[in-house]
């Protein structure tokens, strides 16, 4: 291992055992329902964090496994499923066979590789030739997001992660596409509405996230948060 991957790790396992990053169930049951996966079908979800977008997938009978290169993220997620399904693999080089999933996911993740292009390859490998890939990755011009931050700050805006990426529609596209996954479809990400009860009490507690949902409706694609491309690999 590199000394700069070997830095990154050690940087998320630091992340992962203080704040951790993690999602609304909503936001993962609105990402599973764009798959369309019947049960019993294979899941890979590449840099899968605290899992829960694995466990909330198994709960709908897809064999669903999640991979991240944080040992504190799998140690967590572990504890969380209370099943051995995670395992710790760089996304660089997966631990895994080709064509052996019928779904890869990689969810705001791809934009924080040392190397997109390697690990856009990596889940293409991976995929059945029939498969689906579904990878959310953030929009240079988000129109709520860095717009917005740029014309208060004069910045874009940088979070708290080691490397941060933007990019724009066809940005994205071009970059997928010459790694060897082809988008079929792009759907734009700013919030998705409730899909349990407690994520509906949130909702209810947030009033600006209910103007924004509302508001999403208008927003242009290419001026979108971030955008979900659903691919097939070419084999």
């Amino acid at each position: 291992e590199n000394a700069t991957l070997g830095r990154e790790r050690e940087l998320y396992n630091s992340i992962y055992d203080t704040q951790g990053i993690d999602h609304l169930d909503s936001f993962h049951l609105w990402l599973i329902e764009l798959l369309n996966a019947r049960p019993d079908q294979s899941l890979l979800d590449v840099s899968c964090g605290q899992g829960r977008l694995v466990q909330l997938a198994r709960q709908r009978g897809i064999n669903a496994f999640g991979t991240d290169f944080s040992e504190s993220a799998t140690i967590i997620a572990s504890y969380k499923a209370q099943q051995n399904i995670f395992s710790v693999s760089d996304a660089h080089l997966l631990s895994f066979p080709n064509d052996k999933f019928d779904f890869i996911t990689n969810i705001g993740s791809s934009e924080h590789y040392l190397d997109p292009a390697t690990g856009i390859q990596e889940m293409g490998r991976v995929l059945k030739p029939q498969g689906v890939a579904c990878i959310l990755v953030p929009n240079t011009f988000s129109l709520f997001g860095n717009v917005k931050y740029a014309a208060q700050t004069g910045d874009i805006y940088q979070g708290f992660q080691p490397i941060e990426r933007y990019d724009t529609l066809n940005g994205w596209r071009k970059l997928l596409v010459d790694n060897g996954l082809v988008p079929f479809d792009v759907v734009k990400f700013e919030i998705v509405r409730p899909r349990t009860k407690q994520d509906l009490r949130w909702f209810l507690s947030h009033p600006p996230k209910i103007v924004r949902y509302i508001a999403m409706h208008f927003v242009p694609l290419a001026l979108a948060n971030s955008f979900v491309y659903l691919c097939h690999p070419v084999k």
